[in-house]
């Protein structure tokens, strides 16, 4: 008996963004699912405009476990991950050992098919920059958001994320914000109009 998917059901129960006031909760589970449609699209938009061969698929499969090992850790506010050095090293480490933990879940038939979703340290580092990325982008739309219903918490984060992503050298990164974040200022009749 596996209770993998036991504990990957729980993904829904686990909210993000706990320190601050949300206007609409986001659960890992649903954060999960955004971060690999947008890890698909910049690797569709990478091999079609900058030349690269890069499958969408894995980077879509990677980004669905991408915070998994959450089930077992919650979903530690950035604030307090990156407070200082010695807590974010000491938190890698709490994160290893949930993925390693989850890896073990896995009949042994499997684990070789799982190893490299489920643990970090064995993901492909094109794969690994490609859904950090995706991730970043959707904690900034998630930001927009936030802001467009009038919640002025997310502010400071929507600031830090913008920085982070104007730095990032992907150009599919450039090319995803050019394309579609503008989409997300607007509302649904505004949306339906441009069609």
């Amino acid at each position: 008996m596996s209770h993998l998917f036991a504990h990957l059901a729980r993904m829904k129960l686990i909210q993000r963004w706990p320190l601050m006031y949300n206007v609409r909760s986001e659960n890992v589970q649903e954060h999960s699912l955004q971060v690999a449609m947008v890890a698909h699209a910049l690797v569709v938009i990478s091999n079609n405009k900058f030349a690269t061969d890069l499958s969408p698929d894995r980077a879509a499969t990677v980004a669905i476990f991408h915070d998994a090992s959450e089930i077992l850790t919650g979903d530690l506010p950035t604030p307090v991950k990156y407070f200082n050095k010695e807590i974010e090293a000491e938190y890698k480490k709490i994160e290893a050992i949930a993925e390693h933990r989850l890896l073990e879940m896995v009949p042994d038939d499997f684990k070789d098919d799982y190893r490299d979703l489920l643990t970090s340290d064995n993901i492909d580092q094109q794969y690994k920059q490609i859904v950090k990325s995706a991730d970043t982008l959707c904690a900034y739309l998630k930001c927009l958001e936030e802001q467009r219903a009038g919640n002025h918490e997310f502010n400071t984060a929507k600031r830090r994320l913008s920085e982070s992503l104007a730095q990032n050298n992907d150009p599919a990164v450039k090319y995803f914000i050019d394309t579609y974040i503008p989409s997300f200022e607007l509302n649904l009749d505004d949306i339906n109009r441009l069609l």
